[in-house]
């Protein structure tokens, strides 16, 4: 394909998770679950909130809501990557669910204490935008760089993501520290609010250059209720196929457990070093800040140890770190500590996601259904979060404790560890030299 190592449509391509790393950073790990957890914590201290009539713990529910908006984009993407791959559209619906996400984004300006139903659905749609949207970008790699580019491709797109939403996160978060020079009362929402809608414009916006240079499809095909269904005939196959692929099987079984406990820690961390912890809005939004500047040479630093030791023992040194990880913080007590820790998060998280997408496009067979493929990869990673989050909220409202929900995903990466082992004794993957 004319496209490929092409430095302009990498570029391109990569420019999508510096505009949709800002969702992941803002809404999802620091300043809306802070704002969520506040707004949804009563005057007198009360946690509890009520839905629908229902009773929840504030942030068991947040747990629920974010194992809601992965199952359903877990359903949904089989019949989208099928439309992708069938009609030539993969473009088409990666902006329908950037801008579904973008516009969920904007209308988090309106949440507040007196319309939290519609600030939870919203924040679900959100969410459903972001995952939606990322099946069809993940998809373009093996299309736009050949196998052996594909480590550090990935991980430029990861740290032009962090960079770009370390920006943004700072500009939110001197706009919430100190709102006065912006003629914001001191204890007004509003700044909050703002950084909400900046979220979706900048998401939007900057997609745009995303949208303009990749690759073009050779034809598109009208839409049938044949092709309607042929992502979930399309996931079938990948099913059955991967009957004949040990060596892909296995590596999705490991995926599948650690992605459900790295992605876990992702998105409820801050909602942990708030509560637990009692960490401040402030210091929570500077350690995320810290993880994410520390992510951007992780990604790179990854992606330099499988290139000595190969991907496999990479991703092996890597959930190791995320064991003792997890293990510190079930008895971590104070902000310092979390901080520490948080930094050595930083140093995995981005190599961990980067080395897993490109390992898995350099163990797909020869196949122009590639929008398949990584909708399976994308299912598997959505229902692994779904489990995850929902047993994360549930132990707690078991325990009381997120502390014990900890200690979950603490045994998850050990089991991943087993499907790894297994690929390293087959000797997968091993570095040119």
């Amino acid at each position: 394909m004319i496209f490929k190592n092409k430095k302009k449509t990498i570029t391109a391509w990569a420019m999508y998770d510096w505009a949709n790393s800002v969702y992941s950073l803002t809404i999802a790990t620091t300043i809306f679950p802070i704002y969520y957890k506040a707004v949804t914590t009563s005057p007198s201290g009360s946690e509890m909130v009520s839905l629908f009539g229902f009773e929840f713990i504030n942030t068991s529910l947040y747990s629920y809501a974010i194992s809601a908006a992965f199952l359903v984009i877990a359903f949904l993407n089989p019949i989208l990557s099928g439309i992708a791959d069938y009609s030539g559209r993969k473009k088409a619906f990666m902006q329908l669910f950037c801008y579904l996400g973008s516009i969920s984004c904007l209308g988090l300006f309106w949440f507040t204490e007196n319309t939290f139903e519609l600030g939870l659905i919203l924040s679900i749609l959100a969410c459903i935008g972001y995952a939606g949207s990322i099946v069809f970008y993940n998809a373009y790699l093996p299309e736009i760089c050949s196998p052996e580019e594909r480590d550090l491709v990935s991980a430029k797109g990861y740290s032009l993501g962090y960079i770009g939403s370390v920006l943004l996160l700072i500009v939110n978060l001197l706009l919430i520290s100190f709102p006065e020079f912006l003629g914001f009362q001191k204890n007004s929402t509003l700044p909050t609010r703002l950084s909400f809608l900046m979220v979706g414009v900048w998401w939007a916006g900057f997609a745009q250059i995303t949208f303009k240079n990749l690759p073009k499809p050779a034809s598109t095909q009208k839409l049938t209720k044949e092709i309607l269904f042929r992502g979930y005939k399309g996931l079938l196959k990948v099913w059955n196929e991967l009957k004949k692929q040990q060596t892909l099987k296995t590596f999705l079984f490991a995926f599948f457990f650690y992605n459900m406990a790295v992605q876990t820690v992702l998105y409820l961390a801050t909602l942990f070093a708030a509560k637990e912890i009692n960490m401040q809005a402030t210091q929570l939004i500077i350690t995320i800040l810290l993880i994410q500047i520390i992510a951007i040479a992780g990604a790179y630093l990854f992606a330099k140890l499988s290139s000595r030791f190969g991907n496999i023992y990479a991703l092996i040194i890597s959930i190791f770190i995320w064991i003792g990880m997890c293990v510190c913080a079930y008895f971590v007590q104070t902000a310092y500590q979390f901080m520490v820790l948080a930094s050595v998060v930083g140093l995995v998280m981005g190599g961990t996601q980067s080395l897993s997408r490109s390992t898995y496009s350099k163990l797909l067979p020869k196949t122009q259904f590639t929008a398949s493929y990584f909708s399976f990869y994308d299912v598997v990673e959505k229902i692994a979060i779904v489990i995850g989050t929902f047993l994360y909220g549930y132990i707690e409202f078991l325990t009381g404790s997120m502390r014990n929900a900890v200690l979950f995903l603490t045994s998850i990466f050990i089991i991943s560890l087993f499907f790894l082992g297994r690929l390293a004794k087959k000797k997968i993957l091993k570095p040119v030299s």
